[in-house]
């Protein structure tokens, strides 16, 4: 065969004309990047340098830490570009800390977190069923109901929180080693699900693999999808979220009959109200979304893949966020002094007995020491580096304070990581004090709401662990009591010290994010009580 006629076969030119296009967009994208922004600084880039941009995205890639430090210590005052390689050609436009208040400010239709959000995580390739995205009734009894019930659900998450801590953690007194995140991600998954599916259901360990096989798979698909060519995505897509697709229909099949029985059940209550009372319903998420779906009058809404995949979805959001801040709490309090925990001990026995031994939520709250703990070790270990990220939706674009005029599409940022650790904002900020913020909580000189604001669940344009504004964390207050109630069983009832070294594992930056060191192990045992 000539070689021209091999030139000129459709079946090697197809995929020839492909790959060029392919390779020009992502020049184009390293380049120019998203929409056209105004001539900023640019963090990252250097004297000399023949394509600033273009180096300072690598450069900020390899070393994230260095940008957001260097953001703030080189602009402070202004704002500037922030380019990442890896980020789908989106450079982000990084305000500075006085305009933070700003940002929460603006509402959706100004600056919106969902897009954002959606855009980040592919979520129209990624969740099986767009529509539970792009309406999220769910998000609702987030912030109503879930908060409401949350004091009413104690009783039912310690008892969920022992009884996975002997499973995954036994009753052994002699030392033992295990690795932290690992068990920890366990823990969190049957004591989340407690709530989100009830009793037995959340003890189905087919059910929490499969929970926690999603989260893991979601995120990086969504990371590798935006890297692709957007004319070739929903190709691309399609093959690449079949792992996504499996494991929704698995675990739709998991909670098939749940569903349909609580659905049934539902049905019969109002078709005979007598039922009402003599068959009292469960108290967690499913039903309060069943109680939902039923009252649109939308049969959609009360089909199992919908209640199923509204689930899985409130796993994947609550389920990582959680395991990741009890494992850095833990291995904080591991690595610092024995005489914390001991404080730690006295403060959640002394509170316990004055309410029977009894978990309450009135108990809770007035372990301030342990919610300090909370707060701290999300101060020093925040996932999110940058925070309150927006995508600008107003079609003429938003000015901000400074005068910057920053065009549709355009995605902003701000900082968190160098604000947590600022020394004028929290002396000694790289110290872990675990009762840093108990202590100023119970300065009585300082006014109550002042005191308030310390709590682990209290946003602030100086703690933006949670977020802040209308769209912080919906979830938060739930999670805080969740989070204590765990670490004061792990406190109450074992022994733990550092393995190797005898100093606290490092956490890891991965991009944009930092987790903690999920293959970090510990020695535990058993405290004969």
């Amino acid at each position: 065969m000539a070689p021209e006629e091999i030139i000129y076969r459709p079946a090697v030119l197809g995929p020839a004309v492909l790959l060029a296009g392919y390779l020009l967009y992502l020049l184009y994208q390293l380049v120019f990047g998203g929409p056209q922004l105004p001539k900023l600084p640019i963090v990252g880039a250097r004297e000399g340098d023949w394509f600033p941009l273009l180096q300072a995205r690598w450069r900020n890639a390899l070393d994230f830490k260095a940008a957001v430090i260097e953001a703030e210590t080189a602009f402070r005052n202004q704002t500037a570009l922030l380019p990442i390689a890896g980020s789908g050609g989106r450079d982000r436009v990084i305000l500075p800390r006085s305009e933070i208040q700003f940002v929460t400010d603006q509402p959706d239709t100004v600056l919106s977190m969902h897009d954002e959000v959606v855009d980040s995580l592919q979520f129209q390739y990624t969740s099986v069923n767009a529509d539970l995205v792009d309406n999220p009734t769910h998000h609702h009894l987030i912030t109503t109901t879930l908060t409401n019930q949350t004091g009413n659900l104690v009783p039912d998450v310690a008892d969920e929180t022992e009884w996975s801590f002997n499973k995954h953690w036994g009753n052994d007194t002699a030392y033992r080693e295990i690795g932290l995140y690992d068990t920890m991600t366990r823990v969190i998954s049957g004591v989340t699900n407690r709530v989100f599916v009830g009793e037995p259901k959340c003890r189905d360990q087919e059910l929490l693999r499969i929970s926690l096989r999603y989260a893991a798979q979601l995120p990086i698909t969504g990371q590798i999808l935006r890297a692709v060519w957007p004319p070739i995505r929903p190709l691309v897509g399609f093959f690449l979220t079949i792992p996504l697709r499996i494991t929704t229909s698995q675990f739709e099949s998991t909670l098939r009959h749940e569903i349909e029985a609580r659905v049934a059940a539902y049905d019969a209550r109002q078709r005979d109200p007598e039922k009402k009372s003599s068959e009292p319903e469960a108290n967690d998420f499913l039903q309060w979304l069943i109680h939902q779906a039923k009252a649109t009058g939308n049969p959609y809404m009360w089909k199992t893949s919908t209640l199923a995949g509204r689930i899985l979805l409130i796993n994947f959001a609550a389920i990582h966020t959680s395991s990741f801040a009890i494992t850095g709490a833990i291995l904080d309090l591991v690595a610092s002094k024995q005489e914390y925990v001991d404080e730690l001990r006295e403060e959640i026995q002394s509170v316990l007995a004055e309410y029977g031994g009894q978990w309450n939520k009135r108990a809770l709250a007035q372990m301030q020491k342990l919610d300090s703990v909370f707060r701290e070790s999300a101060r020093l270990n925040s996932f999110a580096t940058v925070g309150l990220a927006r995508r600008v939706v107003a079609k003429d674009g938003i000015t901000t304070p400074s005068g910057i005029k920053l065009p549709y599409g355009t995605t902003l940022i701000v900082p968190s990581y160098t604000i947590l650790h600022d020394d004028s904002i929290y002396p000694d900020a790289e110290e872990f004090k675990p009762f840093r913020f108990s202590e100023q909580r119970s300065d009585e000189k300082v006014g109550y709401v002042k005191r308030a604001a310390k709590q682990f669940a209290t946003t602030s344009t100086e703690y933006l662990a949670f977020g802040h504004g209308r769209n912080a964390c919906p979830g938060r207050f739930f999670a805080a009591n969740e989070l204590k109630l765990i670490l004061a069983h792990v406190v109450m009832n074992y022994d733990f010290e550092i393995t190797g070294k005898g100093s606290r594992p490092r956490n890891k930056w991965y991009g944009m994010v930092r987790v903690p060191p999920m293959q970090a192990t510990i020695r535990i045992r058993k405290r004969d009580i």
